[in-house]
């Protein structure tokens, strides 16, 4: 029979396990490493940034990744925090987009659902106004570097 305690050690157990499975997602893509992106998604994910198209399916996912591995172009993460809610991971960042010598840098809050270590959906919220402020500055930053955003 299981006690309190350890359900407890368990769900513990389980929500770091799936918060490393999104820390390792972005990592992997932040390092251009496709394969590994590739194996932490569910054949079925549902891919959306609130607001735009969603893509369905791992394949189309990574291939819109597959499309950014080009050494002009680039993506980093800055992870704030996560919290779970059973197999619900959100984490706050900020994340960079380089196109170029572009660089954006912008708040996003993210939802993963993950499942068996795999995610099934990502769904990513931001702010267009905070958006279109970091392509001001990446454009500024381009023109006068010591100015170009970083995380």
């Amino acid at each position: 029979m299981s006690t309190p305690q350890d359900l407890t050690a368990t769900n513990s157990a389980i929500a770091n396990a799936n918060i490393a499975a999104v820390d390792d997602f972005l990592c992997a893509l932040r390092d251009k490493d496709l394969d590994i992106a590739a194996d932490l998604l569910d054949d079925d994910i549902v891919y959306e940034n609130v607001g735009f198209s969603r893509i369905r399916g791992a394949r189309r996912v990574m291939k819109v990744f597959a499309a950014m591995n080009h050494p002009a172009l680039g993506f980093d993460v800055r992870i704030h925090r996560s919290a779970t809610d059973g197999d619900t991971v959100m984490n706050e960042r900020t994340d960079l987009l380089r196109f170029g010598p572009v660089q954006l840098t912008f708040w996003v809050c993210g939802v993963f659902e993950v499942h068996d270590g795999k995610i099934t959906l990502w769904r990513d919220y931001f702010d267009m106004l905070d958006m279109t402020k970091a392509l001001l500055r990446g454009l500024v930053g381009a023109v006068i570097p010591a100015l170009r955003p970083r995380l």
